[in-house]
């Protein structure tokens, strides 16, 4: 049963005055004209269910769709249930159809028959390369410090922080630098590999001018200097996709953290200064920070702990059916060495003595 409004306790209470003390008081009454009463006092047959508002629908309408139209529209629909509106409208005018494209919208939408989207296809992200060892793939990146750190002699200057970020241990290494190019980067990349205790395999980095000039204007690609400098060390030189910064997500995430530790509550009065405060920050406190990947152990921590540990974890960590002919081989030359000289030595960790015991 339907509820009763407030419009229609309204009018019974209006029919009810009127009928006791006559129209025109009930119009003044209820602040209302004459005509509204008795069209209400007609309609009125003892029940409140007469006062409910009737439908304004019309009957009929001249220009609805045709029984014929109708199954046409319906057929056409089980055939191709997820064609947009336009392409549908096309497919039904070239079999006679004559309605408009709002027309058949508000017949396909009262009818509940719209296009059935497609389900979007399920994002499999690829899965994520894990680093085995210190110095498998660093990433470099270059940070502008904030202008607004720079104060008395070095406001209005320009400086750069420098950061390589080794993906298996977190480790960091940063230095400033006054200029943004590829001579700076050739610098950086020295004084990385002198501070670095493991070798390095591979630098990976964004596709800047001062790394590559893969997108030059001049249509020519040439090596730079801090690609030759990769070459004749022997490192691999790895590109991002353009436009992807988070493909170098670990060295960027570690610039958003310099923002939030480093830069909003210090300045600069000098380059000089910058590079001190810069040093400092990065030793005692991002190198020294517990990080959850890491199982809640600082960088400083992983990368000590793995040089102790040495070429045991490695080994643990490294799928051994891809580096057995490598291993055999150095099992055998561990073996040869130790047979020709007759010492003990360390391998993988453990101790072993070789001597013979009835040698001369």
């Amino acid at each position: 049963m339907a509820s009763i409004t407030q419009d229609m306790r309204y009018r019974l209470s209006l029919i009810r005055f009127a009928e006791k003390y006559g129209v025109s008081k009930a119009a003044i009454k209820y602040k209302t004209n004459r005509q509204y009463i008795y069209r209400w006092k007609r309609r009125y047959d003892g029940t409140i269910e007469s006062l409910r508002d009737r439908s304004r629908r019309p009957h009929h309408h001249p220009n609805q769709h045709t029984p014929e139209e109708i199954k046409l529209i319906q057929d056409m629909r089980r055939r191709n249930p997820h064609s947009g509106l336009v392409v549908f409208w096309v497919k039904l005018m070239q079999r006679g159809y004559k309605r408009s494209i709002p027309g058949l919208y508000r017949f396909l939408k009262k009818q509940g028959i719209l296009a059935q989207k497609l389900p979007n296809p399920k994002y499999i992200p690829k899965p994520y390369e894990q680093m085995k060892y210190p110095g498998q793939r660093i990433q470099v990146d270059v940070k502008f410090v904030p202008a607004c750190c720079l104060v008395n002699n070095a406001k209005g200057k320009k400086f750069y922080q420098y950061t390589a970020i080794d993906e298996y241990s977190r480790w960091r290494y940063v230095e400033a630098f006054e200029e943004h190019s590829t001579y700076s980067s050739a610098q950086f990349l020295k004084h990385l590999i002198q501070r670095f205790p493991m070798p390095i395999e591979c630098v990976q980095t964004d596709n800047g001018v001062e790394f590559t000039k893969r997108f030059s204007t001049s249509g020519k690609e040439t090596l730079t200097l801090f690609q030759r400098t990769l070459k004749e060390l022997g490192i691999q030189h790895k590109l991002i996709r353009p436009f992807t910064p988070r493909h170098n997500g670990k060295v960027e995430r570690s610039h958003r953290k310099d923002n939030e530790r480093f830069y909003t509550s210090h300045t600069f009065y000098s380059f000089e200064d910058f590079s001190k405060q810069l040093q400092t920050y990065n030793r005692r406190d991002y190198n020294q920070f517990p990080m959850r990947p890491l199982g809640w152990k600082s960088p400083q921590t992983v990368l000590r702990e793995f040089i102790d540990r040495g070429v045991t974890y490695v080994l643990t960590n490294l799928h051994i059916n891809e580096y057995l002919p490598l291993l055999l081989l150095f099992i055998y030359f561990i073996h040869f060495i130790a047979k020709i000289r007759g010492r003990t030595h360390i391998f993988f960790g453990n101790t072993y003595n070789n001597h013979r015991k009835n040698e001369p």
